[in-house]
Parts: C-alpha cells; sequence; structure tokens
C-alpha cells in the first residue's frame, strides 16, 4: 500500500505541536524554498532547557508524528549528547537544541535570507 502524501503544512502543524506538548521554547520556522541549492524546504528550530528536555521534545514530536501522520524520520542523530538534536523528515528538517548550542551554532544567522516565522506560545 503507498503511502499517502503529506503536506509540509500538515507536518510542520504537528511537530509544533509536538514540541508545545513538552514546553519547547524558541519556536523559529525557516522557509528555504526561495533559496537555491538547500536540502530541505524548512527547517523547525526549537531549544529545550537540559538534555532531559531535549530528549522529550524529540520523543514528543517523533510520536505525534508517527501517530497522527504514520510517517516516521528519515535520519535523527545527535541523541547521545542531546545539545543538537536533528530529526530529518526530508522536506523538513527539525533542529532541537540546549540554549548555549543554538546562540554558539546560531543557524538563523546562517540562513539569514530565509523567510523567519517565530511561533508564539503561551507558557
Amino acid at each position: 500500500m503507498a503511502k499517502k502524501n503529506i503536506s509540509a503544512d500538515q507536518l510542520i502543524s504537528v511537530i509544533i505541536s509536538g514540541i508545545e506538548d513538552v514546553k519547547g521554547q524558541g519556536i523559529s520556522i525557516l522557509d528555504l524554498r526561495e533559496i537555491e541549492n538547500t536540502v530541505c524546504d524548512y527547517f523547525i528550530i526549537c531549544e529545550g532547557t537540559s538534555n532531559t528536555q531535549v530528549n522529550a521534545i524529540v520523543n514528543s514530536v517523533q510520536k505525534k508524528v508517527s501517530k497522527e501522520l504514520k510517517d516516521n524520520p528519515w535520519h535523527v542523530e545527535g541523541v547521545d549528547n542531546a545539545e543538537w538534536v536533528l530529526i530529518d523528515y526530508v522536506n523538513v528538517v527539525v533542529h532541537v537544541f540546549q540554549k548555549q548550542t543554538r546562540q554558539y551554532y546560531d543557524i538563523e544567522s546562517l540562513w539569514g535570507d530565509a523567510k523567519t516565522t517565530v511561533i508564539e506560545t503561551s507558557y
């Protein structure tokens, strides 16, 4: 049976919900579609306050996407040290950082030409 096509908007919505379920902070969406030679269409970037919270965010996103969209990441890396975990859903790549690691790598500046949407949270 062929897997149904999931729109990027659906995937992003479920990923954001998964991040918010465990109170991930500083959520941003970078739209890379207008930039040449990018590896994907969107980056979703957020941060956790500890290794435990970073892992909780990663687990929440994976469980929610699997349950609601029946999709699994193509690749996940960085789980062992939980300072920067990358969840690759091919067209959407999720970066879950600890605060100091996010500041150090400053992906938002590296991809400064991308259209950025900041997600407001109520917690």
